[in-house]
């Protein structure tokens, strides 16, 4: 796949293309890619994604605060996966907010880019206000050349698979529905910073994990079986979400994570965790021996989930 900032790259050559954020790149995404790789194979054209570095809401609203399960570069990865030609990244500004979505079709996505055919999601809206319908992309895409179709929507048991949908799940802990649904573990990828070694003196100790990319949701409070990516390897690890209640941490929320089987400093580092399992909630022990003794159990959990 190759990335378009500039569409000069594109040297003019008619595109199947369609357009959206595609926050996760989760297996809805991939039905509607799916679907355009094959129209475009069916005409000998290129397929093409149009996306956005920024989600728009981002930048239209000061005060909106995205969750999101990819950062760009992660989204940029897993698009690749999908064996598009194409991923055409255009900056959304207020000045393209401010566009209808006729003069969109028109002047952007033919013009510019040269898309012959353009595949929509069933529930995306473009264009001023997003107030336009299909119906109406369709006549606009007609008056200039281009053949515009709509995909529906990839469902489940009836119940049609969005981003918000997963986001549901890894703010529940679901772990498993969430990979399943996206296709792959989700992912923090942060540094290593001190904490209060706690750990050390239990011979468990934690990595404090400073979270890199604040936009990114951050999975229920819990304790996890996760892999760490670290320096192109990777290790098994137990990793804990929340206040640490035992320690009357009081609101303050962390993520800590030991990884199994590793020594040496970890302080400054940078490290992305893939989370696989939720397998109990956070505990208030009575002492630290009582701590020490579940840490062990969960050790062994943590072995056996990642076996």
């Amino acid at each position: 796949m190759i990335v378009v900032r500039d569409a000069k790259k594109l040297e003019g050559k008619p595109l199947v293309a369609t357009i959206g954020f595609f926050d996760g790149v989760h297996v809805g995404h991939r039905f509607l890619i799916d679907e355009m790789k094959r129209i475009a194979k069916e005409k000998g054209l290129s397929s093409a994604v149009i996306t956005f570095p920024e989600h728009p809401r981002a930048i239209l609203q000061a005060d909106y605060q995205p969750q999101l399960l990819n950062a760009f570069e992660e989204k940029i990865l897993h698009l690749s996966s999908t064996g598009l030609d194409y991923c055409v990244v255009i900056d959304f500004t207020t000045q393209l907010s401010r566009l209808s979505a006729e003069t969109f079709i028109k002047d952007i996505l033919s013009e510019k880019l040269h898309v012959q055919t353009l595949l929509i999601g069933y529930d995306h809206r473009f264009g001023h206000n997003r107030s336009e319908s299909f119906d109406d992309y369709k006549r606009y895409g007609d008056a200039c050349g281009m053949e515009v179709l709509q995909e529906p929507s990839y469902t489940e048991n009836g119940k049609s698979i969005s981003s918000s949908w997963i986001r549901k799940h890894i703010l529940a802990g679901d772990m498993e529905e969430a990979t399943r649904l996206l296709t792959y573990p989700y992912t923090l990828k942060g540094h290593i910073v001190k904490g209060h070694q706690l750990g050390r003196t239990l011979g468990f100790p934690t990595a404090n994990l400073q979270i890199d990319q604040p936009a990114k949701i951050i999975p229920a409070a819990g304790v996890y079986a996760v892999l760490v990516h670290l320096n192109k390897k990777v290790y098994k690890g137990m990793l804990c979400i929340g206040d640490r209640p035992t320690v009357q941490n009081g609101d303050d929320v962390t993520v800590e994570v030991n990884l199994l089987d590793f020594e040496g400093d970890l302080y400054n580092r940078s490290v992305r965790v893939a989370f696989l399992h939720r397998f109990r909630d956070n505990i208030r022990f009575n002492s630290l021996d009582e701590l020490k003794a579940q840490l062990e159990k969960d050790k062994q959990t943590v072995i056996n989930l990642l076996a």
